[in-house]
């Protein structure tokens, strides 16, 4: 008989890491959002001094990354790292006892009808609105009406066409769109993928929630599409991940929320 291995003497960093209060609201507002720190300052109505060191000790747990905000480089976005959240989780759980391990998270089988509509926004609508809109379709399985626009529409990317290409997706009949063709219809979240349509997101009628993930252009990568394609594969799987934990919070009903 095999002996019975005992848990860790002491827990693993991430549980301490997690149960400090302002932590765990940081986590949970990164989770529906990334924000600024003024913004999680106004949040938590807490100074940003606490909040920035909280920032800082969630960052070096590997839990939270931040990047430069394209709008306003005095700016950064702090984003909820949610495979590494899992991660630790589940070896947390492993370290007491192997059975607590959680499962991966995976995709829930759609029903059969929509369950809702999402606009995903970036400034060209040539490469990250068009990824996210294709992945998320595929990803519900036609549940969750997907549509893209931006601010400044300009031709679909070569390189957005290839990547999905290669996960099976063809989006080379695509149109660009101007978010002015949606402003009047109905979703349930709308998604800006770019800091700069960030700032000029028109308000929707039907008051949609409004989510906000900060990524990068990646066409902005290099000067030839060589050069970016490595950006461009580097987005897909990232979409692919946050479109992954989003599809499992479309049964509660989004927090309704203002970009301003």
């Amino acid at each position: 008989m095999t002996a019975v291995t005992a848990a860790t003497d002491r827990p693993p960093a991430f549980l301490p890491l997690v149960a400090h209060p302002v932590r765990w609201r940081l986590l949970g507002e990164l989770v529906r959002s990334d924000r600024t720190v003024r913004e999680l300052t106004d949040l938590l109505d807490a100074r940003q001094s606490l909040v920035s060191y909280h920032l800082t000790r969630l960052g070096t747990g590997g839990l939270v990354a931040s990047r430069s905000s394209a709008a306003d480089r005095r700016d950064r976005y702090y984003t909820i790292d949610l495979l590494g959240c899992e991660t630790q989780l589940r070896e947390s759980g492993r370290s007491l006892h192997p059975g607590l391990a959680p499962a991966a998270v995976t995709t829930p089988d759609p029903p059969g009808a929509r369950t809702g509509r999402i606009l995903f926004l970036c400034t060209g609508n040539s490469a990250r609105s068009q990824m996210a809109e294709a992945l998320t379709t595929v990803a519900s399985r036609g549940a969750i009406e997907a549509c893209s626009a931006g601010s400044h529409p300009k031709p679909l990317h070569a390189n957005a066409v290839r990547v999905l290409r290669e996960r099976g997706i063809d989006i080379s009949h695509h149109r660009t769109k101007h978010l002015d063709e949606f402003v009047g219809q109905p979703f349930d979240l709308v998604i800006t993928l770019c800091d700069k349509v960030r700032e000029v997101c028109p308000e929707f009628p039907s008051h949609p929630g409004l989510v906000h993930w900060s990524l990068a252009d990646p066409a902005l990568s290099g000067t030839t599409d060589t050069e970016t394609y490595p950006a461009f594969a580097a987005l897909a799987t990232e979409l692919e991940t946050r479109i992954r934990f989003l599809l499992q919070l479309l049964g509660d009903t989004p927090d309704k929320e203002t970009h301003r």
